[in-house]
């Protein structure tokens, strides 16, 4: 299995087992979440049994009480964050590309910077659109994960920096 993880915070933020699609030459990358139902199962319903003709009561130690995550959140833990204007968010990327461009390959630093010019065009025109996202430590300067529902879908769509994302074996 690969995850990937953040190059500033070191938190991991996506993995190989939710496909991506590249966009403005990998500076973003696409991941489409789900909305899931986590907790208890009703292993009684699964088998077809009866509890309570079976003797068996409502409240067994059984936690029933399941609740709907978005996948992408729940398994990597990310933290909301309050959204952006258009003023701070220019703000956030200037220094975040400063702290990121050193990291960056050298053989990839001259369409990194033009490939980031356009994506940050692109999520400008989306600012209101979107949910923010950080990794588990909320470390200062740490890259943003974007959601946002695409189309009217009822299951969000995230938006990762690519260059950002460093991949390790597990």
């Amino acid at each position: 299995m690969l995850v990937y993880q953040d190059l500033i915070s070191g938190d991991e933020l996506l993995s190989d087992s939710f496909d991506y699609k590249e966009l403005f030459n990998g500076a973003l990358w696409e991941v489409e979440g789900k909305w899931v139902v986590k907790g208890a199962l009703d292993v009684d319903a699964l088998i077809g049994a009866n509890a309570s003709a079976e003797g068996g009561g409502e409240d067994e130690g059984v936690n029933d009480e399941a609740v709907k995550v978005v996948d992408i959140v729940d398994t990597f833990r990310l933290q909301e964050q309050p959204p952006f204007d258009k003023k701070g968010f220019m703000g956030y990327m200037k220094k975040y590309l400063k702290a990121l461009t050193p990291m960056v390959p050298a053989e990839r630093q001259e369409g990194f910077k033009k490939d980031i010019q356009e994506a940050a065009k692109f999520l400008v025109g989306k600012l209101g659109d979107f949910q923010y996202f950080v990794g588990e430590s909320m470390k200062d300067d740490s890259s943003l994960v974007f959601a946002y529902y695409k189309d009217g879908s009822s299951n969000p769509t995230f938006l990762y920096f690519g260059d950002s994302l460093k991949e390790v074996k597990c």
